[in-house]
């Protein structure tokens, strides 16, 4: 860490204010100089802290920037990763209120419903398929606290990876009848297609995107729970929302799921 802790604790009270009083805030990289990816992990585990300490549940993790294109954007060359709390999930043809967000988009992904234990290192796409009790589909909904989504690594790693939301399939599929890297996912908006795109674009395969989860978070000592849901990246662009919107995601084999904004 390259910044003092109490300037750390000072940026996730700020981020938490953000999100709750539903006004985006500058990037901490230019509020706080010198505010790095470690620092910034060491945010989101403050927040995480609060948040479980106020008795919130961890229900899983997401995956980020596992596209080149985002990568390419940020300037990074590898992933980052968010908690997922069970207060962010909503059913398959839900409602989000959209005025609870700040700048909303969503995003399509194939979740990783855990049936074993994943602790780094050394965990591979084998491991990752081994410990996999079923797939579905699912929708993120990421949002930034940041103005204008005006992120840098550090900045959205400290936000918990912009995570906002999940809305998952209630249709599970073992994970031995989908090949990850042909599956193709298909992002509607009002019933349009807006992108599609295979899971190959996740890192070449969705479950190697789990086990560079399951290795980085091992190495501060945190391993994927039985039963914990993983989402390991978009297979197409996200798409902005705002209210009124409904959203599905379509998947060969897993099938769709839906949210409407609110």
């Amino acid at each position: 860490m390259t910044v003092p802790g109490d300037v750390l604790a000072e940026a996730a009270r700020a981020l938490a204010a953000a999100e709750r009083d539903r006004a985006a805030i500058t990037p901490p990289t230019e509020t706080w100089p010198g505010l790095d990816t470690a620092d910034a992990y060491e945010i989101q585990l403050i927040n995480t802290r609060r948040r479980t300490a106020a008795g919130e549940t961890v229900r899983g993790h997401k995956v980020g920037l596992t596209s080149a294109a985002m990568q390419q954007m940020l300037g990074v060359d590898q992933p980052d990763y968010g908690v997922l709390f069970a207060s962010m999930f909503t059913e398959d043809g839900g409602k989000v209120t959209a005025a609870d967000l700040l700048a909303p988009k969503a995003e399509i992904e194939i979740a990783f419903v855990l049936r074993d234990e994943l602790r780094g290192p050394g965990v591979t796409v084998d491991d990752v398929l081994a410990a996999t009790d079923h797939l579905r589909a699912a929708i993120e909904i990421v949002d930034s606290r940041v103005a204008d989504w005006r992120i840098t690594l550090a900045d959205t790693v400290a936000d918990n990876a912009s995570s906002a939301g999940v809305v998952l399939s209630g249709h599970r599929v073992p994970v031995g009848d989908v090949d990850l890297e042909r599956v193709e996912g298909r992002l509607l908006k009002a019933g349009e297609l807006v992108d599609r795109g295979p899971g190959s674009a996740v890192l070449g395969n969705p479950a190697a995107a789990v086990a560079w989860l399951a290795n980085t978070l091992g190495e501060r000592g945190v391993a994927l729970e039985p039963g914990h849901v993983v989402l390991p990246g978009a297979c197409t662009r996200a798409v902005d929302v705002v209210a009124g919107d409904v959203v599905t995601a379509d998947f060969d084999v897993l099938g769709p799921v839906t949210v409407t904004f609110g």
